[in-house]
C-alpha cells in the first residue's frame, strides 16, 4: 500500500498511530546503539531515535530471493473436495544444495515479487503530494554485499558514509490533490534533472513548499562507492539541481543529515574537506599485544548483550574516522556556502529552535567504551548562534556503563533535550531526581523526575533553568499549547501505570491536574490521544478550540466488539467526551492528521477536516478527506483521494475471523484465522495449519484477555509473512494471545512454560472445533521471540504440533545473563527460571522436526546467530529431525529477494514434508516420534 508521511512519520497502509516506516533503511541507528536508550516497560525506547524492544518485537525484515530448482506437482485432500497446489521446489529428502539459493512455488513468489507501491508525503500547505517511487521491496543481494563496518553498535558502510545496506528511491514526481492517486499518466509533474543510474535519499519539504531537497547516490556501478550528494529542486517547474559540489561537498549520513534552517538555508553535515581529511586507519597485521578488559571498580555495570562493540584501538580509530563529520550552511537561492563549525567532531544532533535563531548541537566524545554501544558514550550537547558561534555549553554526559538494567532505568544528567514547540527559543530538559534507578524509592507526590525550561537568550545570559514540571513516575513528554495549557505524561513499569496530567506552564506555582491515571495494559479504558495541528513555525502543538476549552482525541476504540478507531470532542472544564465519529462495520477507518492547518493559522471547530483511511479484509486502504459542513451531528462530507489496486489479488477473497477462546484458567484469548480462498470447513474438511505467534507479558488476566484486533482491517502480506502460505492451500492461525502473565507481586516468566502450552492448547482446540484443522496436523512457527515460543513449545509439549520454524531466535538464556525481553532479573537471581526458559537445555527431550532459520550477521540484542548454531548442535546430537539454514549478509529480518524467497522455499519445503496432510496418516505419523 502507499505510504503517506505525516509530519514525522510514514504511514503504511492504514493510518496507525505512531507506526514509523523510515523513509530508507538504515536511516536511524537506533536499533543496536543503543541511543541515547530509556529503559521502558516491554524493552528499550530510544529517545528521538526510533524504538524498538529487547528483542525486535514484531520486527520481520523484508526480504525475498531468485534463482529457482524446478518446480513440481503435488497434491493434498481435506475430507473433502481435492486441494491441489504447486510443491515448493527441491522438496527432496534432504533438501536443496546448500550453495544454490532456491524460490517457493510460482504462487508465492509472484506475491512477493509484485511491484511496490510509491511512498507519499503531504507539502506543508497540504495542497500536493510527493510521490517516491520505491525500488523493489526486496532487493537483489548484490546490493548488499558493500563494505561494512561494525563498530559502536552501528554498521556502517564506510564509502558511502553512512548506515549500511541502504536502498534508495529511484525517482520522484509531484500530484495535486485534486487528482485521484496514483495519477493517470500526465497528471502528474516528475522532478526533472536527475542523472540516471542514482538513488534518492531524505528527502524533505522545505518549511514554506517551494523546494524539496534530498540526497543522491551514484548507483551505476562505477562511481557507487561515492558518498552522498546534496541536490534540491523546485515543486514550481519540477527542475532539481545540485546544490553543494562535489567532492569538495560530500554528505556525512551516519548520525545527522541535514536541518531547515529556513526556507532558504539548509544546515548540512559533511564529510570533513571531502575525503581528504586523512587515511583511514590501518589495522595491524601483527598484533602489539593481548585485548585486555579491566574492572576495578566496585560498582555495578549490567548491560544486556549488545552486537557489534569496539574491540581495540583500531576499532576506535575506525569509528572515529568514519563518524566525523564538518558542518555547513548554504543558501538555495544562490548557493553560497559558509562553514558552520569549527572543528571536525562526531556530531550526532543539529535542531534549530522554532524561530531558527538557534540551534542544538550534540556530539560524541572520548573515550569511547568497549562494553556498550555508542549512544552512551560521553556527549557534550551545545546552544550555538544562528552562525555557528557556540554560545553555552547545555549539558556534558560522561561515559554511561553503569544504567541499571532494570525497567524504568535511564541516563544520569540532563535528557530529552529539546526546543519548546509553543515558543520561538525556549529550551526544556528532563533530569532524573533518583539518578536514573528505578529501584530508589520515592513517595508518592516527590520528585523522581523534574523538567526544566528557560529561554535561550536568558539561558546565553547565564541564566539557570528553572524547574516547572516535576512526577513521581518516569516523565516521558509534553504536548504544548501555550503558557496556560499543556500536558505532561509519566508511567511506571512495575504497576503499568500511566498517568496524563494537565498543567499551566507558564505558572509552575499552580498545581498540576490528573487528566487521566490508569493501568496502561487496560486497552479499553484507553482515552485516545490529543490531536495536533501545526503552529506558524511549522511545530505541532495541541490542537484546540473555543479558548483552549475543547479538545480532540482520536483512538483505536478497543472494546470487546473489536477496535472501532474513534473521533471526541473533549471538555476540558467537565471533563466530559462526546463521540463526533467512529468507525463503521463492515470497514476498518481511522483519521490521521488535521488537512486544514496547512498555513498554520488558527481554525474553528466547525472547519476541521481529516485525513481518513478506509479498508476492509479484501480492499486495501483507501484515502479521502473528511470534513462536517453542516456540524458534528451530521453526516461527514468525503473527498476520496485514492485508487489503489490491490497488492496480491491471488489472495483477494481470503477469509479472515477473529477467533475468542478461553484457556483453562480462564483467561481469554483471542487469534486471528485466516483460510484460503473458496475454502468451506463444512464441505472441504480440515486442512494443515500453521500457528504463528509472538508472546506478551501482562500484569493480569483481564488485560491479558482484551480484544486488541479488527475483524475488518485489510492483511497486508509482507515477504516473509507466514498468511503467503494461503496460496499453498494451508490454514494460518496468525497472532493467537500467548498473555504470560504474573499478577500482582508474581513474575510473569516464573510460569511462563505452563502458561505457554495452555495457550497453545487452547488455540488448538478452538481451530480443531471449528472443523478447520486436524489436531495432527498443525505447524507451529515465530519470528524472535516467537522463534524462542516455538522451540519451547516442541520441547515441553511435543503431542501438539508437528513440526516448527523458528527464525531468528534465541534458545539460550545463558547467553542473555543480564535479561531479555520483558525480564528485568539477572540470571543470578532468577537461575531456575532462565533454565526452564532455555529450549536448548531440553534439546534431549524434542522430538518433533524443527527448521532453524537464522540471518548469518544479525545485530539484535540478544538474538547472535549463535544462539541458532549451539541449538542445532544440541539437536543434532539428540537425533532431532532439525535444519540450520544461516543467511549471508542479512541481520533480524531478512531483506535481500533471494534471501526472503530461500527462506520461504525452506519453510515451504518443510511444510510439504511434516505437515501436508490430514486424517489418517497424520494421526499415523504424530504417533511416531521420528529420529534421524
Amino acid at each position: 500500500m502507499a505510504r503517506i508521511y505525516r509530519g514525522r512519520e510514514w504511514l503504511a497502509g492504514r493510518l496507525t498511530r505512531g507506526r514509523v516506516v523510515a523513509q530508507s533503511r538504515g536511516r536511524h541507528l537506533a536499533r543496536a546503539t543503543g541511543w541515547e536508550r530509556e529503559r521502558k516497560g516491554g524493552g528499550e525506547r530510544l529517545v528521538g531515535r526510533g524504538a524498538r524492544d529487547a528483542e525486535g518485537r514484531g520486527v520481520v525484515g523484508r526480504g525475498a530471493l531468485s534463482r529457482s530448482g524446478g518446480v513440481g506437482m503435488g497434491s493434498r485432500r481435506g475430507d473433502g473436495i481435492g486441494w491441489v497446489r504447486t510443491q515448493a521446489a527441491g522438496a527432496s529428502q534432504n533438501g536443496a544444495d546448500a550453495s544454490t539459493y532456491c524460490e517457493p512455488s510460482e504462487t508465492i513468489k509472484k506475491i512477493v515479487t509484485a511491484p511496490p507501491t510509491p511512498m507519499l508525503s503531504f507539502s506543508p500547505c497540504k495542497t500536493r503530494v510527493l510521490q517516491l517511487l520505491r525500488p523493489p521491496s526486496n532487493p537483489p543481494l548484490a546490493d548488499f554485499v558493500r563494505k561494512e563496518l561494525k563498530l559502536a553498535g552501528a554498521r556502517l558502510d564506510p564509502n558511502l558514509r553512512a548506515p549500511s545496506k541502504m536502498t534508495s528511491y529511484l525517482g520522484m514526481s509531484l500530484v495535486p490533490l485534486t487528482e485521484l492517486l496514483p495519477p493517470k499518466p500526465g497528471k502528474d509533474m516528475p522532478i526533472t534533472g536527475i542523472p540516471e543510474k542514482t538513488g534518492i535519499n531524505y528527502a524533505s519539504w522545505s518549511p514554506d513548499g517551494k523546494h524539496i531537497a534530498f540526497f543522491l547516490r551514484s548507483t551505476d556501478g562505477e562511481t557507487e562507492d561515492e558518498p552522498f550528494s546534496l541536490w534540491v529542486a523546485s515543486t514550481e517547474t519540477g527542475e532539481a539541481r545540485q546544490l553543494l559540489e562535489t567532492p569538495k561537498y560530500y554528505m556525512s549520513a551516519v548520525f545527522g543529515t541535514y536541518s531547515w534552517l529556513s526556507p532558504d538555508e539548509i544546515l548540512v553535515s559533511v564529510v570533513p574537506s571531502g575525503l581528504d581529511h586523512g587515511a583511514p586507519p590501518t589495522k595491524p597485521v601483527v598484533p602489539g599485544g593481548p585485548l585486555v578488559q579491566v574492572n576495578e571498580s566496585t560498582t555495578s555495570k549490567q548491560s544486556r548483550t549488545y552486537p557489534d562493540l569496539l574491540r581495540d584501538e583500531y576499532d576506535c580509530a575506525s569509528f572515529e574516522h568514519y563518524t566525523t563529520s564538518d558542518l555547513v550552511a548554504v543558501k538555495i537561492s544562490t548557493g553560497e556556502v559558509k562553514p558552520f563549525s569549527d572543528e571536525s567532531r562526531i556530531y550526532t544532533r543539529m535542531s534549530p529552535s522554532p524561530d531558527k535563531k538557534y540551534v542544538i548541537i550534540s556530539y560524541i566524545e572520548r573515550p569511547f567504551s568497549y562494553a556498550v554501544p555508542c549512544g552512551r558514550f560521553p556527549k557534550r550537547v551545545e546552544l550555538w548562534s544562528r552562525e555557528g558561534e557556540m554560545l553555552r555549553e547545555i549539558a556534558y554526559l560522561p561515559l554511561a556503563e553503569d544504567i541499571p538494567i532494570s525497567f524504568n532505568s535511564c541516563r544520569r544528567g540532563p535528557r530529552d533535550i529539546q526546543w519548546r514547540d509553543d515558543k520561538p527559543a525556549e529550551l526544556v530538559y528532563t533530569i532524573a531526581a533518583d539518578e536514573g534507578d528505578p529501584k530508589v524509592e520515592v513517595e508518592e507526590g516527590g520528585e523522581r523526575d523534574v523538567v526544566y525550561k528557560v529561554s535561550a537568550s536568558d539561558f546565553v545570559s547565564g541564566k539557570t533553568p528553572e524547574p516547572f514540571f516535576h512526577t513521581d513516575l518516569r516523565f516521558s513528554g509534553i504536548l504544548w499549547c501555550n503558557d496556560d495549557l499543556a500536558f505532561g505524561w509519566a508511567s511506571w513499569w512495575k504497576t503499568r501505570r500511566s498517568v496524563w496530567y494537565q498543567f499551566s506552564p507558564g505558572s509552575p506555582e499552580k498545581p498540576k491536574e490528573i487528566l487521566f491515571d490508569r493501568n496502561y495494559e487496560d486497552a479499553y479504558s484507553d482515552p485516545g490521544v490529543p490531536v495536533t495541528r501545526k503552529n506558524k513555525m511549522r511545530r505541532s502543538v495541541l490542537a484546540t478550540f473555543e479558548d483552549d476549552r475543547y479538545i480532540l482525541l482520536e483512538g483505536e476504540g478497543y472494546s470487546p466488539k473489536g477496535n472501532h478507531p474513534f473521533l471526541d470532542l473533549f471538555d476540558l472544564q467537565t471533563r466530559t467526551s462526546k463521540r463526533i465519529w467512529e468507525s463503521k462495520d463492515p470497514n476498518y477507518e481511522s483519521v490521521g492528521s488535521f488537512m486544514c492547518d496547512g498555513d498554520g493559522e488558527d481554525f474553528a471547530l466547525d472547519d476541521v477536516s481529516f485525513l481518513l483511511s478506509r479498508e476492509n479484509p479484501n480492499e486495501p486502504s483507501q484515502y479521502s478527506t473528511i470534513s462536517w459542513p453542516n456540524g458534528f451531528d451530521s453526516e461527514p462530507s468525503e473527498k476520496l483521494l485514492s485508487d489503489f489496486p490491490h497488492p496480491h489479488p491471488d489472495l483477494k477473497d481470503l477469509q479472515k475471523k477473529v477467533l475468542r477462546y478461553k484457556r483453562e484458567d480462564g483467561t481469554d484469548l483471542t487469534a486471528t484465522l485466516y483460510t484460503p480462498p473458496g475454502y468451506d470447513a463444512q464441505r472441504d474438511g480440515p486442512i494443515p495449519c500453521l500457528l504463528w505467534a509472538y508472546p506478551r507479558e501482562f500484569k493480569s488476566k483481564e488485560a491479558a484477555g482484551q480484544i486488541r484486533k479488527s475483524s475488518f482491517t485489510f492483511s497486508y502480506i509482507g515477504g516473509t509473512s507466514p498468511l503467503l502460505f494461503l496460496a499453498q492451500k494451508y490454514a494460518i492461525l496468525d497472532g493467537p494471545t500467548f498473555p504470560i502473565i504474573g499478577e500482582d507481586d508474581e513474575e510473569p516468566n516464573d510460569t511462563f512454560v505452563k502458561q505457554l502450552v495452555t495457550s497453545a492448547e487452547a488455540a488448538i482446540d478452538k481451530v480443531v472445533e471449528l472443523g478447520v484443522a486436524d489436531r495432527n496436523a498443525v505447524a507451529v512457527g515465530g519470528h524472535s521471540y516467537g522463534a524462542f515460543m516455538t522451540a519451547n513449545l516442541l520441547a515441553h509439549a511435543p503431542d501438539l504440533f508437528c513440526c516448527g520454524i523458528a527464525r531468528s531466535g534465541a534458545y539460550n538464556r545463558t547467553l542473555t545473563p543480564f535479561g531479555f525481553q520483558a525480564e528485568e532479573r539477572t540470571i543470578w537471581q532468577a537461575k531456575e527460571t532462565y533454565m526452564k526458559m532455555s529450549p536448548y537445555l531440553y534439546a534431549d527431550e524434542i522430538t518433533k522436526p524443527i527448521l532453524l532459520i537464522h540471518g548469518d550477521e544479525d545485530n539484535n540484542t540478544g538474538t547472535s546467530k549463535i544462539q541458532s548454531e549451539r541449538f542445532f548442535s544440541a539437536l543434532k546430537g539428540h537425533g532431532v529431525p532439525s535444519k540450520l539454514v544461516l543467511l549471508p549478509h542479512e541481520s533480524h529480518g531478512y531483506r535481500a529477494k533471494e534471501s526472503v524467497l530461500h527462506c520461504l522455499h525452506e519453510m515451504e519445503v518443510w511444510l510439504e514434508r511434516y505437515c501436508n496432510v490430514v486424517g489418517e496418516e497424520a494421526s499415523a505419523r504424530q504417533a511416531v516420534a521420528p529420529k534421524l
